[in-house]
């Protein structure tokens, strides 16, 4: 098969945005740096410190002088506005051809990068979801209702951007970086999956999704969204598939 431009990768762009993330960012940091890409594929981390209260930036701080091999690039808020506030400014340093968002969490494994990249590589994809619900990946057993929930959202994105999604809320998300930034994104907070998946599904993008694992935590370990936000997605997959001007 021939390989067009938008299948070369030469830099992977890692986008995590971090809030109160103190004792746990050297993990993740750790599984981003000692992942291999495919084909040598160059990686560059963005991290943005959305204003969190503990000492998140001198745990990122640390790292950066003890890993200097690894290329991070550090930014901060200097007041909180949200986890898709973050996610904004980490899409618009970003430098790679593609670009894969990153909680910094535990929840995902940055192993699982390969498996998003290869429909790129291949050929076919400009845009790939990690599905928590497809395939024979490991997932932890957790929460009735808010699987329930992401099922009914991603249901109902589905019924509005005519796609077959499985799992629109996943947090593993590889974009063409070029695409994504065209893109007049909004949302601060939680708002940010409904919103890019009813944008990018409006663009000529070739979207693809792969079964990844899911290494899911509880409220008692620091898991950050709740029923809330559930609401606000609906009111954002109604709002920015509707309303187009937005």
């Amino acid at each position: 098969m021939e390989i067009n431009d938008s299948s070369i990768i030469t830099k992977l762009s890692i986008v995590i945005p971090a809030y109160n993330e103190e004792k746990t960012i050297h993990r993740i940091l750790n599984k981003v740096k000692d992942v291999q890409l495919i084909n040598d594929i160059e990686k560059e981390v963005i991290i943005v410190n959305d204003c969190s209260r503990d000492d998140t930036k001198g745990a990122i701080r640390n790292y950066m002088e003890s890993n200097q091999q690894l290329n991070i690039q550090y930014f901060e808020h200097e007041v909180n506005k949200g986890k898709g506030a973050a996610l904004h400014t980490g899409i618009s340093k970003a430098t790679g051809e593609y670009l894969v968002i990153q909680d910094a969490d535990l929840e995902y494994d940055p192993e699982e990068y390969n498996l998003l990249i290869k429909p790129v590589l291949d050929g076919f994809a400009d845009v790939v979801y990690g599905s928590r619900f497809k395939g024979g990946k490991p997932h932890r057993v957790l929460f009735f209702w808010h699987t329930l929930g992401n099922n009914f959202l991603t249901f109902l994105s589905n019924a509005f951007t005519n796609l077959n999604l499985s799992d629109m809320e996943t947090c593993y998300k590889l974009f063409r970086t070029d695409m994504l930034q065209k893109l007049k994104l909004r949302e601060n907070r939680f708002g940010f999956e409904p919103e890019v998946t009813a944008k990018i599904s409006r663009t000529n993008a070739r979207i693809y999704e792969v079964g990844i694992s899911y290494y899911g935590r509880t409220y008692a370990e620091g898991k950050k969204i709740n029923w809330k936000d559930g609401f606000r997605a609906i009111y954002c997959i109604i709002k920015y598939n509707v309303f187009r001007s937005w």
